[in-house]
């Protein structure tokens, strides 16, 4: 009995001290847990080292411009004109150099865009709840992006969150402005964010600030699924919905998109609605319009998705050149009066051309015959989109 009593005691002094081994060992795991739950919260939050979008993203940085002299840099001049034109998106690889351009119009076009935006609120600027972490996110790529690409025009101090504006000589608090006021002032482009409904699947516009725009406003688009924000577009419904529902929710981090939509506006109208007295003159053709008064108007846009919020952002650049400026520029007199004359009228009419054709069209005739005459564009060519688009030959020296 004895015997069997030590017996006893023995395992239960085997149990126990596997018991406080395997406490031991628990206590050991869900410290070492807890320490890095905490250690990467705390590093996730730490201003000290803030987040790597270049790396997250898999796009390259941009190459840095050290001695970059915005008063000199014109906007690079883009021609996005394509024939035969079908009706795609028109899609190519985003340049990752060039994202975000900044260039000489800078300054006019911030100060014009924040007078837009005094006058027109929330018109122009607004964001649903739950849209707060990509406004965020946006804003701390953009400052990445403009640090890593401008080094001597802009300047991020990730310990305080002040952020320094050479251009403008102005600083932001970033831990205390709001995301999309922070980009009124110091980008002047559109941003459109786009967030996935859970129930179903579709994306629909949540925030943005958009000034660029003839015809529409955020104020009437947010909130809606991308195909009803289309819905003006020529048979989007028949022929891209369902496309372009299923690209944005393939859509990847690493590979971010560039397009061009392009058309004629008399002056530069930056932001232009339907209220306005001046929208009425789109509707006829004025016998006096001057043609040194037309410009082509390109809204060149890039499309990318966020890694945090999985957002996909649609941010665009209106940019104006006068309509004159084609006649220096091989093959695109010709190429532009071929897709005016002969492109779809559903399309044309989309663009809102006619107001300008009548001067538009007699312009290039001449501008194309002369081009054939000094022997820049053969007599016999066949019109397509051409090599360089969305630019056009010779463009670089002209810059």
């Amino acid at each position: 009995m004895i015997h069997s009593l030590q017996t006893y005691l023995t395992l239960w002094d085997s149990e126990i001290s596997n018991l406080f081994a395997i406490t031991a060992f628990a206590i050991v795991i869900a410290t070492l847990v807890v320490i890095r739950y905490i250690s990467s919260r705390f590093i996730n939050s730490n201003p000290s080292k803030p987040t790597d979008y270049f790396a997250l993203t898999g796009v390259p940085r941009p190459k840095p411009l050290p001695n970059f002299n915005i008063n000199e840099t014109k906007p690079r001049p883009y021609r996005p004109f394509r024939w035969v034109y079908h009706q795609t998106m028109s899609l190519m690889p985003m340049e990752p150099d060039w994202w975000l351009e900044i260039e000489s119009t800078y300054k006019e076009r911030t100060a014009q865009r924040k007078e837009i935006y005094s006058k027109e609120r929330k018109t122009v600027l607004d964001a649903f709840p739950g849209s707060e972490p990509a406004c965020t996110e946006l804003m701390e790529m953009v400052i990445q992006f403009l640090c890593a690409r401008y080094p001597n025009l802009f300047r991020f101090d990730a310990v305080s969150g002040i952020f320094h504006n050479g251009i403008l000589r102005t600083t932001f608090d970033t831990k205390a402005i709001e995301p999309l006021a922070f980009l009124l002032h110091n980008v002047p482009e559109d941003f459109a964010i786009m967030l996935e409904d859970e129930k179903t699947g579709l994306y629909h516009l949540r925030a943005g600030i958009v000034i660029s725009a003839i015809g529409w406003n955020i104020g009437l688009k947010v909130g809606k699924p991308l195909h009803e924000i289309h819905e003006p577009v020529p048979f989007y419904e028949e022929r891209m919905k369902n496309s372009m529902d299923r690209y944005f929710s393939k859509m990847t981090c690493d590979k971010p998109i560039q397009r061009g939509s392009w058309g004629f506006e008399v002056g530069q109208p930056l932001y232009l609605q339907t209220n306005d007295p001046h929208w009425s003159a789109r509707g006829g053709q004025n016998p006096d319009l001057d043609v040194n008064n037309i410009y082509l108007r390109v809204d060149w846009q890039t499309l990318r998705r966020l890694p945090k919020s999985r957002a996909i952002v649609f941010n665009f650049k209106a940019l104006f050149t006068p309509l004159t400026q084609f006649r220096n520029e091989p093959y695109i007199p010709r190429l532009v009066s071929t897709i005016l004359r002969d492109g779809a009228r559903p399309f044309m009419q989309y663009k809102g051309t006619n107001h300008t054709e009548h001067k538009v069209l007699p312009a290039l005739d001449e501008w194309a015959r002369e081009q054939e005459e000094k022997g820049w564009v053969p007599k016999d060519w066949a019109v397509r989109t051409l090599d360089e688009n969305p630019f056009y030959p010779g463009w670089e020296s002209q810059q």
